[in-house]
């Protein structure tokens, strides 16, 4: 039987008292782990800590173990955030090339490593080898030196050599050559950020043409506008709906200026940003290759000593997708209000039934889909105040809490892609409307009264919208009852073509 390590001082209890460790909370892709501490079938690897055992296949070394050890938060890995792999992948090929093309780096190695990278890019090798919780202290080191032994193992591979012979390929010295953790890390967090909201442009593009096609659906229905809560003037439901749809369409520009910050990096500073131990000419070469690599137009930071320091286009990013989070779910509001019903609320459109929806109330269906849509929001609105503090809490030269706005960040990209096709597909495209309430409600108005102001004055108009509200009589009628208009002008001024779209009938003076 295998023995289980002794706890270590930051292992956890789980709910029924046993001990995690690393050989619990890595996937199944790695658990192997659980031979590897029981000795069979491992490696060992050396740091400044000690030695370790290392599962003799696994591509990560000994720096992911130690950090798959000491953070054991959400049980949710980077092996979770494929975009954030390619993203760092993506930085360790390009330093590569630069170091190359400097003349630092053997082209043996340097090629070793290009073809590892390119594995992972291409070939999606060992994106299970990233264990590493997504809650992480050492400002992403862990992740970094994660990428960087994965790189390593996988280019002493293509050499021939087996996993662990870093005197051959070192995780530091090689694959991490001319960066610092505190450039590479910033640098893959702001590519694999500016993927996943290339994936979020996609939905939020998906649900902005259903919203259209809806608009265009009910043009020709007239229906109340309203403004707190209250009878204002007629418009049509495409008008209603065409605004839902340029919400979105707004939101999606913002994020696009967002991913244009995203795009300028501080790749070449390395540990504060003044690019020690990089040789001349790295810092240009090594963006070069990343713009080479990404097919982005990548930019070098103006001051790489600020943007070592500086999170600013994280937290611009958020606030983008935050501000879509809010149009997002103010349009939920609104189709939950105007489904509403179906006897006694506004009942002007019917959101597609998806599930019964009481365990007591006979034939009662809930707006399921606007309302797990809403919740997703609030979610992200959560996130968007972590990632504030998180950048308010850097000091001096570097921010140390980069990996909790990485996971709030790519966390709420990803909720928001889904919650768009979720809205799109389970609600919006299914959505019909009730023509005849919408109709009902503006004849039965007292907001047209206001179409008439130009004519028969404010005071006047304030007067019948009174006396109809008391007495149920139509503004039509009144109006006409009072002889302040003819029956052929006030037909005119309340056809349904001047409603919608209204002509101004004031005065004119020369």
């Amino acid at each position: 039987m295998a023995h289980r390590p002794k706890p270590s001082p930051n292992s956890q209890s789980s709910s029924d008292g046993h001990v995690l460790s690393s050989t619990d909370i890595i996937t199944s892709a790695e658990s192997s782990s659980l031979e590897a501490r029981s000795g069979a079938h491992y490696r060992l690897e050396e740091d400044l800590l000690g030695t370790m055992k290392v599962p003799a296949d696994a591509y990560y070394g000994i720096h992911t173990l130690r950090a798959v050890d000491n953070f054991q938060i959400s049980r949710t890995n980077i092996n979770h955030i494929p975009e954030l792999i390619r993203g760092m992948v993506m930085v360790k090929k390009a330093a590569a090339m630069a170091n190359m093309r400097v003349k630092a780096l053997p082209i043996d190695k340097g090629e070793a490593i290009v073809a590892a990278c390119d594995a992972v890019l291409e070939e999606h090798r060992a994106m299970d080898q990233f264990p590493i919780d997504v809650f992480q202290g050492g400002a992403g080191t862990s992740q970094n030196m994660n990428t960087n032994e994965v790189i390593a193992n996988l280019a002493l591979e293509h050499l021939g050599y087996p996993k662990g012979r870093y005197d051959i390929i070192s995780p530091n010295d090689d694959v991490n050559m001319s960066q610092s953790t505190n450039d590479a890390f910033p640098t893959g967090l702001r590519l694999g950020l500016h993927f996943d909201i290339d994936e979020l442009l996609k939905h939020l593009a998906a649900l902005e043409r259903a919203l259209y096609a809806k608009a265009q659906e009910f043009d020709h229905i007239i229906k109340m506008g309203r403004t707190q809560l209250q009878d204002a003037v007629p418009m049509s439901l495409g008008q209603e709906f065409r605004a839902f749809a340029n919400n979105i369409a707004e939101e999606s520009a913002q994020l696009r200026h967002a991913q244009s910050l995203l795009r300028q990096v501080n790749l070449g500073g390395t540990a504060i940003g003044t690019g020690v131990n990089t040789p001349p000419g790295y810092r240009q070469a090594a963006i070069e290759s990343l713009r080479e690599i990404t097919g982005l137009d990548i930019t070098s930071a103006y001051d790489l000593v600020e943007a070592t320091s500086d999170t600013g286009a994280f937290v611009n990013t958020h606030a983008a997708v935050k501000r879509t989070a809010m149009k997002l779910s103010k349009i939920c509001n609104d189709l939950r209000l105007l489904s509403s019903g179906p006897r006694a609320g506004l009942g002007e459109i019917n959101i597609p039934p998806r599930q019964a929806g009481s365990s007591i109330m006979p034939a009662k269906v809930n707006p399921v889909i606007p309302e797990v849509v809403n919740q997703i929001c609030f979610k992200v609105f959560g996130n968007d105040v972590t990632v504030s503090m998180a950048a308010e809490a850097g000091q001096l030269q570097l921010n140390v809490m980069e990996p909790v706005i990485a996971q709030c960040a790519f966390e709420s990209i990803r909720f928001m892609a889904r919650a768009c096709t979720t809205l799109r597909t389970l609600c919006v495209v299914d959505i019909t409307a009730n023509e005849d309430v919408c109709r009902n409600y503006v004849e039965n108005s007292i907001g047209i009264i206001t179409y008439l102001n130009p004519l028969i004055g404010h005071h006047n108009g304030d007067l019948i919208g009174k006396e109809a509200a008391a007495t149920g009589k139509s503004v039509r009628e009144l109006v006409l009852e009072k002889g302040l208009l003819d029956e052929d002008t006030l037909n005119e001024v309340l056809s349904t073509e001047n409603l919608l779209n209204p002509m101004y009938r004031g005065r004119r003076y020369e």
